[in-house]
């Protein structure tokens, strides 16, 4: 092994404009609907849950939005990131191909979320909201918004889907060292909760139930708002860092990527490191294949439906055009408590309905598997989420080798697994089961949709 590892920006050479993806498509993404009117949503819809800043990014026009300077300020606790050259997981696969990963556990808590959980509470502040409420899976988003909510005062108040409520304890501490006042979901605090807990008492929660939670308690406060830690134009647009620092650091190393990868549940994570890329294949100059990696137990792109459906359960937000499961569905709990949405970002959905994007569905023993040898070869431990993109970089480092292509495989490493070690012993005590969603459980939750 020789050549150099790590790829490090200079704090001046940070991004200072997030890129929205939007004027560059070939067709523009069908818009949210009112569920009532089946009419596009105006701002006066969704201003009882964003504040005005957020709804015009989340509908703008405009190629480049810049990101004000409080935001950088903060941003430069932990960015620009750095990229990895993983030269110890290359010699480990006997590849020929060169492995590179945007690592973004460098950030206070841990994972990519910060990128827009400043962001987000920064425009609230600004507009005199006093209180932010969310929903939160695997507890990274929970853990950034609370973080975020300590640097502009405001009080935070989250939904942590039971399931990884319980698997991740520490996730809970961390929010309240931030400040933040946590609930498990399925709760007895909103009508949404008590309604899923009279029917299903022992349920394990979805984030399509803590979103509808969320959302209730934030429409009922005039001083109070709702932040989405992923899905939403303005969510996927804050991110598109990690992919504008990804470009300046490859040009560093002198290559190009061949494949991009990543995982995806809402598709914040995936965007924000493909967008910027995909901007340069659409121009003409790259031509990487770009893949999005989600879990076979909640494989809403490569099964879902690519229809009008609420984001949460309890149908409380606009109708969003994407690919869903169902809004009624509820995914096994898996390890990647992260990627348990049943919808996909409208935005990514429509990418991959051009076919701008490809998309696979891989079981999580063999994620963790990936994650295991990474661990070993590159010594951070990625969270659960991180380990799918993972796998496919494993699956397609052996394609090279058998091959002998030279590829460039870029990803990103979204988060450290340091507060889910649990589910690295699930695996490694072999208890972990692969859950793979059945065809009678699929259809009977599509069946919702008709």
């Amino acid at each position: 092994m020789s050549g150099r590892t790590k790829y490090v920006l200079d704090e001046d050479d940070m991004p200072t404009q997030w890129y929205n993806i939007v004027p560059d498509l070939p067709e523009p993404p069908p818009p949210p609907l009112h569920p009532g009117t089946r009419q596009p949503v105006g701002p006066d819809d969704l201003a009882p849950l964003f504040p005005q800043a957020l709804i015009a990014q989340e509908v703008s026009t405009d190629r480049f939005v810049d990101i004000p300077g409080d935001v950088l300020d903060v941003y430069r606790l932990w960015r620009p990131s750095p990229l990895f050259r993983a030269h110890r997981l290359e010699k480990a696969l006997g590849t020929p191909a060169r492995i590179y990963y945007k690592y973004e556990g460098v950030s206070p808590v841990g994972s990519h979320k910060p990128n827009t959980a400043v962001p987000q509470a920064f425009y609230n502040a600004a507009e005199g909201i006093t209180r932010l409420t969310t929903e939160t899976g695997a507890g990274q988003w929970g853990s950034a918004l609370a973080f975020a909510c300590a640097q502009y005062g405001i009080d935070c108040e989250i939904w942590q889907v039971r399931a990884s409520y319980d698997q991740k304890p520490y996730r809970k501490l961390m929010m309240e060292t931030y400040g933040a006042t946590l609930h498990p979901s399925p709760s007895d605090l909103t009508e949404a909760g008590r309604k899923i807990l009279a029917e299903h008492p022992d349920s394990t929660g979805s984030l399509g139930i803590a979103i509808s939670e969320a959302v209730e308690k934030a429409a009922a406060d005039p001083g109070a708002r709702y932040a989405l830690g992923s899905v939403l134009n303005h969510v996927l647009l804050h991110q598109t860092v990690i992919g504008e620092e990804a470009l300046k650091q490859l040009e560093l190393a002198g290559d190009t990527p061949d494949v991009l990868v990543g995982c995806t549940g809402g598709g914040s994570n995936f965007g924000g490191l493909a967008f910027p890329f995909l901007r340069e294949k659409l121009a003409g100059r790259m031509s990487p294949e770009i893949r999005a990696v989600e879990p076979t137990a909640c494989p809403s792109l490569t099964r879902g439906r690519y229809t009008y459906d609420f984001g949460d359960t309890a149908g409380l937000t606009p109708l969003l055009k994407m690919h869903t499961l169902g809004h009624d569905f509820i995914p096994d709990p898996i390890h990647a408590g992260g990627l348990r949405y049943h919808g996909m970002s409208p935005l990514l959905s429509h990418i991959y309905e051009l076919g701008l994007i490809e998309a696979l569905a891989v079981p999580q023993q063999e994620c963790f598997a990936a994650g295991v040898r990474f661990a070993r070869a590159e010594g951070i431990i990625p969270a659960p989420e991180p380990t799918h993109a993972l796998a496919a970089c494993v699956r397609e480092a052996l394609r090279c080798k058998e091959t002998g292509e030279d590829k460039v495989i870029l990803t990103a490493l979204c988060g450290h697994a340091h507060l889910d070690l649990p589910a690295y012993g699930a695996y490694l005590s072999g208890e972990m089961v692969d859950n793979e969603l059945s065809d009678a459980v699929l259809e009977t939750s599509l069946a919702s949709l008709t």
